[in-house]
């Protein structure tokens, strides 16, 4: 008998993300889960690697499967414990999030979540990285079901070319409903940082960070028009970053 795909779950907004159950309910019947999430959250740690203290794993619950562990780790560390000492074989898929809040555009070289994906992408493993454009702690995932699964089985039914992953991005609920799937480009788009100035109790200046997200790309093709015309936006991505182009154009000779 065929056994049943391997599914690793891993998000960067920590354990107890709604997202994160959302996206273990929608997964456990496609084939067996194991959860590996960190305790904490991990949001806009990119693809760090915890190497200054030791990763503890504990595994927290157990069932037919399903295997559900947390961590002291990043995304990145998640991925890395799982293919290497977690799971007794490879996952056949990965998928982190949902992410609360959006991973368009520039938002993924910041993203744990899609950190994961990229991470997973470099083993060799088909991965997906979902996110949801609503910011709050209970956001509403109940109109995601059908694009997710949808997404999902066919990246376990087709796989994906090496060195790809997919970065899907769904609107949040409204009055509309969601008109589809988009596959698309990477908006040209970018944060401006604003510095808050502060002062502590014992008059030390500090900063918070914060920033405006400025999206001049006007282009038709692109996750973040595709988004604001409710859809859903799929971007294919890959870790090369080589910019292939210009490689023959540099000469130093």
């Amino acid at each position: 008998m065929k056994k049943k795909p391997l599914i690793l779950i891993t998000n960067d907004d920590g354990i107890k993300a709604p997202g994160l159950r959302k996206l273990i309910d929608l997964m456990r019947p496609l084939g067996e889960v194991a959860v590996i999430a960190s305790e904490l959250v991990m949001s806009g740690m990119a693809h760090a690697v915890t190497i200054q203290t030791p990763l503890m794993p504990r595994l927290i619950k157990e069932e037919a499967g399903y295997k559900e562990y947390i961590t002291n780790g990043t995304p990145t560390d998640n991925i890395k414990l799982g293919k290497h000492r977690l799971l007794n074989r490879t996952p056949d898929l990965v998928v982190s999030g949902i992410n609360h809040g959006s991973n368009a555009s520039i938002n993924v070289i910041y993203s744990g979540t899609m950190a994961a994906v990229l991470e997973a992408s470099i083993d060799g493993i088909p991965s997906i990285g979902f996110s949801l454009l609503d910011y709050m702690p209970d956001a509403d995932f109940s109109h995601v079901d059908d694009w997710v699964v949808k997404i999902t089985k066919q990246v376990l039914n087709e796989g994906l070319p090496e060195g790809v992953c997919l970065n899907v991005n769904i609107p949040r609920i409204s009055e509309n409903p969601v008109k589809g799937i988009k596959v698309c480009k990477q908006a040209k788009a970018r944060w401006v940082e604003e510095f808050e100035e502060r002062k502590d109790p014992y008059g030390r200046t500090y900063y918070w960070l914060g920033g405006r997200f400025v999206n001049g790309d006007t282009r038709n093709e692109t996750d973040e028009k595709a988004l604001a015309d409710n859809y859903v936006s799929v971007v294919p991505l890959q870790h090369d970053f080589t910019a292939h182009e210009y490689v023959g154009k540099l000469n130093y000779e």
